[in-house]
């Protein structure tokens, strides 16, 4: 196999962001032990046994904001989306590389009002933000001695046993219940879960922008998405952590991302907002140039390879392709006859990777959902992390009513 190193961001297809001229991307975006840890908090949680069989020892990094009542009845846990993390609000800077991604919903005064709730977050179990995932030490050392990473070792997981963590976590805390759980995309499947796994430790949910199951549309994309990783000639069967800057997986990881990205978006808002018009300066005719749509697209790539792994990504797209809450409970609508919570299902009505009518599906299998309450966007998917001013209201509206 032949690996070859690009010598920079824009050699390696990413003209859309390249942060500094000629600088390399590193072999994985992961936080490392060592690294700054931001807001970061950590719990060793122990061994948490897998739906597939075995088990694993991991720790869990999670941020808080507000206080936690003295009758702990006050918490709400935010579970994130396949790219996301534990940081839903605050700036970037040391240890995260990225803004919160739901700083408008949360926060004092926010709909979720950390004057009143104290806001647990955690990072998702096989992502590489600090929980244990395929990035983490195994215990193991390589052939040189080196301490060796899970990397293509860490196991097959599913939404179950990712939830299975948050619940270690909420005892660790001493956390008995939850006043709500909410989440979107993947983080809308372990809010499913949680009002299935432990109906008993959940009083409000909010799944939004999600489905009970992964249909064969969805995994289709995400075939696509897995596979375009595998095959980069860097990924090395996994084993790319030792490489130095510039020779890891990011081609592969950037397209499975640009890939993703169009799901994420709307037809009608790509088309508004680009059409088929050139990327300024060139010319995509018989020029070798880009169209303005291939640029955007490169420049998500681009930014995701500086902050993600690629087997995280490989191993939370198979836990989402996995995710089907009657799977050994009779089917769905027996799974969901199970939630005792009150439950607020949210669709973005342009979204194009989980249907309105999979919403639709969900709120009425559901036992105490009212209508879907719709957000109306011309962003598609993303549209949960962009329209607040809608977004913001129906969650402060659910909390407040008794």
């Amino acid at each position: 196999m032949t690996v070859v190193a690009p010598s920079s961001l824009a050699d390696a297809g990413f003209e859309g962001r390249p942060p500094a001229p000629g600088q390399l991307v590193p072999a994985s975006g992961a936080w490392r032990v060592g690294d700054p840890p931001g807001h970061r908090q950590f719990a060793h949680l122990g061994p948490i046994a897998l739906e597939r069989g075995g088990a694993i020892d991991v720790t869990c990094a999670y941020e808080t904001w507000g206080t936690l009542a003295p009758t702990r009845d006050n918490a709400v846990l935010v579970a994130h989306a396949l790219t996301g993390d534990s940081h839903i609000c605050g700036d970037a800077g040391p240890g995260h590389p990225t803004a919160g991604w739901w700083t408008d919903l949360i926060g004092p005064g926010a709909p979720v009002d950390t004057d009143k709730f104290f806001v647990l977050a955690p990072n998702v179990l096989g992502g590489c933000q600090g929980t244990t995932g395929p990035a983490s030490l195994s215990g193991q050392v390589d052939d040189a001695g080196r301490p060796l990473p899970y990397g293509p070792r860490f196991p097959y997981i599913t939404v179950r046993d990712q939830v299975r963590v948050e619940a270690a976590l909420a005892d660790h805390l001493g956390i008995e219940r939850f006043a709500l759980v909410i989440g979107g995309s993947m983080g809308g499947m372990r809010v499913l879960e949680w009002a299935i796994m432990t109906p008993d430790r959940v009083a409000r949910i909010a799944p939004i922008a999600t489905t009970a199951k992964s249909t064969a549309d969805q995994i289709a994309w995400a075939h696509a998405q897995v596979s375009a990783i595998r095959n980069d000639p860097n990924f090395l069967g996994g084993d790319y952590y030792f490489q130095p800057d510039g020779f890891g997986p990011h081609v592969g990881l950037g397209l499975a991302r640009q890939i993703a990205h169009t799901t994420y978006r709307s037809a009608a808002e790509l088309q508004g907002r680009f059409g088929a018009r050139a990327q300024l300066g060139e010319e995509p005719l018989g020029g070798g140039g880009r169209y303005a749509v291939a640029s955007y697209l490169e420049h998500h790539a681009a930014k995701l390879a500086l902050r993600f792994d690629a087997n995280s990504y490989i191993t939370l797209t198979e836990a989402l392709c996995s995710h089907d809450v009657g799977r050994g409970r009779g089917g769905v609508a027996a799974a969901l006859a199970r939630v005792k919570a009150r439950s607020l299902v949210v669709a973005v009505d342009s979204d194009r990777l989980y249907l309105p009518h999979e919403a639709e599906e969900l709120a009425a299998a559901t036992p105490g959902a009212g209508p879907v309450r719709y957000v109306h966007s011309d962003y598609g998917h993303d549209g949960f992390l962009i329209e607040f001013a809608q977004l913001g209201p129906a969650i402060k509206e659910f909390l407040e009513t008794p």
